[in-house]
């Protein structure tokens, strides 16, 4: 297997949806707490990294296996069959990359207490049974759901974690702050889903995979887009106001224009190869200003 067909298997291209809520957790754990655990973050960092590309094979792994024959998804679509790549190959490469990254995550819990250990098994638990199962998450109308969740806040919510884990309290404020902070990111990562199912639709329908946008409908769907992409940006004007983000943050509404064009861009075609990189353009865009507004603040007391 080359490099190339490697990141592909891996979905490398969009491993902005791991790292930017990282990225914003360092921020805020500095900014509420003045402490950053380098040596741990680090370390959780290279586990969720490998654990995220694990599961992007494991999703491939099961839309080749669980693919009907309706269609040509298995030989043309799916990188598996279009690259001929060995099933036995790819269950113990990814096998290995979860115990490897487990391993990781469960030393980091005896070290900084064993909320670690449980807020991991959960975002283990939905990357595993995202596309595994009888009844896989991705292929119910909860995938926007836990993928917003999950990798939006529960990223972030461990990074502050490790990084404040002396000082940091289970109250219900403090913890909403950290959900506040990872909204952008939650909203934007939901509705990169969201806009998936939507190209995907006749074709989840053949593969007997019934999304949100089974359900909802195409208009509705989009409205949805829509929606998450506004409370997306609500959400930024909300942390300055609650003091949960310096001031330098509100510079992020400077790419709203840019937001609305891809938006705009989307609602007019919902095509997989032509549209779907609206989504991830907002979303990369979108929580690197975060991330970037964010640390002019941090760097620059003025702010």
């Amino acid at each position: 297997m080359t490099i190339k067909l490697f990141f592909e298997l891996v979905e490398m291209k969009a491993k902005t949806a791991s790292v930017l809520p990282f990225l914003i957790g360092l921020c805020y754990s500095y900014y509420r707490y003045g402490t950053l655990h380098l040596g741990y973050v680090g370390l959780y960092f290279v586990a969720m990294f490998i654990f995220n590309m694990a599961v992007d094979i494991l999703d491939n792994y099961n839309d080749y296996k669980h693919a009907t024959e309706e269609h040509d998804y298995k030989e043309k679509t799916n990188i598996i069959g279009r690259e001929q790549l060995s099933l036995r190959l790819l269950f113990w490469l990814m096998t290995g990359m979860i115990v490897f990254s487990a391993g990781l995550g469960l030393w980091l819990a005896t070290q900084v207490g064993w909320p670690l250990f449980w807020m991991g098994l959960y975002c283990y638990a939905v990357g595993i049974f995202y596309s595994s199962g009888p009844k896989p998450l991705s292929s119910l109308p909860l995938g926007e759901v836990f993928s917003g969740v999950t990798m939006g806040i529960m990223i972030s919510l461990i990074c502050v974690y490790l990084n404040a884990f002396e000082a940091f309290h289970w109250h219900f404020f403090e913890v909403l702050s950290i959900v506040i902070i990872a909204l952008p990111n939650t909203m934007w990562i939901a509705n990169l889903m969201l806009a998936n199912n939507i190209c995907d639709l006749e074709e989840d329908r053949k593969n007997k995979r019934y999304t949100l946008v089974h359900y909802i409908g195409k208009k509705r769907a989009l409205s949805l887009f829509v929606t998450m992409n506004v409370i997306a940006l609500m959400s930024i004007g909300l942390s300055v106001i609650l003091n949960l983000a310096p001031l330098s943050v509100l510079l992020s509404y400077l790419i709203v224009p840019f937001i609305w064009q891809q938006t705009k861009r989307f609602l007019q075609k919902q095509d997989k190869q032509e549209t779907f990189i609206c989504a991830v353009k907002i979303l990369a865009v979108g929580s690197t200003i975060q991330v970037l507004t964010y640390l002019v603040g941090l760097l620059i007391p003025l702010f």
